[in-house]
C-alpha cells in the first residue's frame, strides 16, 4: 500500500472523512475517490442487509473482476 491511501475506518461516534493530500498524483486522487465511493456503498449495504451480505457481494464482485466476467448485463444497442 502506498502512503497516500486514505484511512477509511471511522468510529461510530465520529465519522471521519479522509483529508485531501496536496502531494497526491491525479491517479492517486482518482483511486482515493473510488475507495471512498466503495466505502460508502459498503456501509449502505451493511446498513440495509448486514455484514454477511456486504462481504458476499464484495467477494463475488472481486471474483468476477478476477475472472474477467461482466458485473452487469448491458442492453445491446440493436
Amino acid at each position: 500500500m502506498s502512503r497516500n491511501n486514505a484511512t477509511m475506518i471511522a468510529s461510530k461516534e465520529q465519522p471521519q472523512t479522509p483529508s485531501p493530500q496536496p502531494d497526491m498524483s491525479e491517479e492517486a486522487r482518482s483511486k482515493d475517490a473510488f475507495f471512498i465511493q466503495l466505502a460508502e456503498i459498503t456501509e449502505a449495504m451493511i446498513a440495509a442487509h448486514g455484514k454477511d451480505f456486504a462481504t458476499g457481494a464484495l467477494v463475488l464482485s472481486a471474483k468476477f473482476v478476477a475472472e474477467g466476467k461482466p458485473l452487469i448485463k448491458r442492453a445491446s444497442g440493436g
